[in-house]
């Protein structure tokens, strides 16, 4: 897929809306020639998705789906510009973090009546990826596409020249920090692990692993500086002070999975979206193995998706409509199972997705990950407030602040984005 960290989306009226769209024309899809757009970030899933685009029109040969690719972030800010000047794509990609502005502005199309019309069987996704994106209004934005947990990507060929065991299922917090030590050679310029400012890859899952939690279960307020949300940012900022990560300088200049793919990392916490660019990487694959996370006081990772969704100034809703569905369906899953472009959330395509990359032996511990994962934290508006973390963080990683005062601070941001819904 990509990184994550996201932009704030910015909010319009439902009224600005309808204004700038010229309102949205309802039609038959079966009988009107019509072309409608979809939105994804640019990497490598464009080609299933442009597969999917094609499957659908063979099913509906009067619609015509034109794929359209954008790099991040420039994907964000022309959807942020596109949705407030009514020129949003039809259809796109959209992350739970970011939803509710959209959602709450009116921007989103509610497919709850095609859903209904289709007979789409729910219990087939992810219970924990839908509800990330319920706003609570009783209307169903879109469906999600895939699903992803984390593990430990790493580098055998880094391993081997260390002399270092590949890491094993139940290795703790205390073995990863301290194979992370044993892999770095700064004078090789070769690091055991990156350890960037990183939520859904990386701190997250070991806040909850240590019995913590980022927001109460209310929604009402943080929990980031408890003392055990605080052990799991620790683990973090103890490799920092380590130095088997590159500074946070350096992983801004090359992000963290490129500079694994250079060979400079020998560790890469992450999710499985990761899995076909690793493995379309002829430089590295061979040497490319994966892990389960390291347990703390528990096992854990969160999960979440990406969901396709609607534009509710389309011209075209119907037609929009009828796309979403099958783009998050069983044919739409396998084409992205077979593939390898990403773990389809539609229940069954695991085993399809884990064939299309047969040299990557143990992509399994990503399914069984399932099992011990928790949804991605995305309450109030999670685009704003998880924005801020490296203004409140980069200190404690940089060592120049304690974990408890950068926490404390963090804590206070949160709470007041929180109060404002």
């Amino acid at each position: 897929m990509n990184k994550r960290w996201l932009l704030l989306p910015a909010v319009v009226s439902a009224a600005a809306l309808t204004a700038c769209s010229g309102g949205a024309t309802s039609e038959n899809p079966s009988a009107e020639q019509v072309e409608i757009t979809y939105g994804v970030w640019a990497g490598t899933q464009t080609p299933a998705m442009q597969k999917i685009a094609d499957a659908f029109h063979e099913k509906n040969p009067n619609i015509t789906v034109k794929v359209e690719e954008r790099p991040w972030p420039e994907y964000w800010s022309t959807l942020q510009t596109g949705a407030a000047g009514g020129t949003a794509p039809d259809a796109f990609w959209m992350l739970a973090q970011n939803i509710r502005p959209y959602a709450s502005g009116g921007q989103l199309l509610d497919i709850s009546d095609e859903i209904e019309a289709e007979g789409v069987d729910l219990t087939k996704y992810p219970q924990a990826v839908l509800d990330l994106y319920d706003q609570g209004d009783g209307k169903t934005y879109g469906l999600p596409k895939d699903f992803d947990t984390n593990a430990v990507w790493y580098n055998k060929a880094i391993f081997d020249a260390a002399g270092v065991e590949y890491p094993s299922a139940d290795w703790t917090w205390e073995d990863f920090r301290q194979t992370a030590k044993e892999l770095t050679d700064t004078s090789a310029g070769v690091w055991g692990v990156a350890a960037p400012i990183d939520y859904q890859g990386g701190y997250y899952n070991t806040i909850f692993q240590a019995g913590g939690k980022v927001i109460s279960d209310d929604g009402q307020s943080a929990e980031i500086d408890s003392p055990e949300a605080q052990a799991g940012i620790k683990f973090w900022t103890d490799l920092q002070a380590d130095g088997s990560s590159p500074t946070l300088q350096q992983l801004s200049d090359t992000e963290a999975v490129t500079m694994f793919e250079q060979g400079k990392i020998g560790m890469y916490m992450s999710g499985a979206y990761w899995a076909l660019q690793l493995y379309s990487n002829e430089a590295i694959a061979s040497n490319i193995d994966v892990a389960p996370l390291p347990t703390g006081k528990q096992k854990a990772t969160v999960t979440s998706g990406i969901a396709n969704v609607g534009y509710a100034g389309t011209k075209h809703p119907e037609a929009v409509k009828k796309f979403l569905v099958f783009a998050s369906g069983p044919e739409a899953a396998d084409i992205q199972a077979e593939t390898g472009a990403v773990l389809p959330a539609y229940e069954g395509g695991e085993e399809k997705w884990m064939a299309a990359m047969p040299e990557f032996k143990n992509l399994q511990v990503f399914i069984d990950a399932k099992e011990y994962s928790v949804p991605l934290p995305v309450q109030g508006n999670a685009a704003e407030w998880q924005g801020e973390q490296t203004k409140y963080l980069t200190d404690a990683w940089n060592g120049t602040t304690s974990v408890e005062d950068a926490t404390k601070a963090y804590a206070e941001a949160i709470d007041k984005v929180l109060a404002n819904g």
